[in-house]
């Protein structure tokens, strides 16, 4: 298991300092790969540079993204952290599940803005969401805090030599580029046979539509035979 496979995606980050100290807790725990969404400050500039400290090459190796689809496009699981439970057909992980996540996949754990968190379009992308247990009556950790306490976990996880994984090798998962093309041609078609009805409802069952495939542990063949059978229901009779 690498380290390189875990990404951490910060979605419309608010504050340098908190964009600087994101990346100072990637590195003390052996962590390499930033991600920016449509980040709030000019990116990159001298306060998050200050705040990172010693992590200036994990601000110089970040990659920024306009959206969410692009951003998440190379990977295998997606792990939404979320203080708030979702009422929605998503499994939810706490710190201690993540011991049951294969880390020799491409993984990224994706974190809201400071001032929202994560909107339930957003938790539509992931396979999972991820809650940090704390005071019932006081939930609000700061981004970079978060950040550093899933490193810290994951950190541990990655140097336990005992964890084995019993799927075939053979079976090469879908990564989200997959499952987006798929979910694209699945709406294009939908919209098509005037579907999506009444209008004012489209955008939520497109999004429920997306969480179903999302969530998924699609294969890449199983991505083909989808895409086969979507786009012969989409040809006119």
């Amino acid at each position: 298991m690498s380290f390189s496979n875990v990404s951490f995606i910060l979605h419309k980050p608010q504050l340098s300092e908190n964009i600087g100290a994101c990346a100072r807790g990637l590195k003390n725990f052996n962590f390499s790969k930033l991600i920016l969404v449509n980040p709030k400050p000019l990116f990159p500039n001298d306060k998050i540079i200050a705040t990172s400290v010693g992590a200036k090459d994990i601000i110089k190796n970040s990659k920024v993204y306009k959206n969410l689809d692009e951003s998440i496009e190379k990977f295998d699981y997606i792990i939404a952290t979320t203080a708030r439970f979702r009422n929605k057909n998503i499994k939810h992980l706490t710190l201690n599940d993540l011991k049951k996540i294969n880390f020799k996949k491409k993984i990224a754990f994706l974190f809201g803005s400071e001032a929202s968190g994560l909107s339930n379009n957003e938790i539509s992308y992931a396979n999972f969401t991820l809650n940090i247990s704390a005071n019932s009556n006081f939930k609000s950790l700061n981004l970079s805090h978060s950040v550093i306490i899933i490193c810290q976990i994951v950190f541990n996880l990655l140097n336990k030599s005992n964890i084995k994984f019993d799927k075939s090798k053979k079976i090469i998962l879908a990564n989200k580029k997959d499952i987006y093309d798929l979910v694209t041609l699945c709406i294009s078609n939908l919209d098509k046979k005037d579907f999506f009805k009444p209008n004012e409802k489209k955008p939520i069952m497109i999004q429920n539509l997306r969480s179903i495939f999302y969530k998924m542990d699609l294969s890449k063949k199983e991505i083909r035979i989808l895409s086969s059978v979507f786009a012969s229901l989409g040809k006119k009779t």
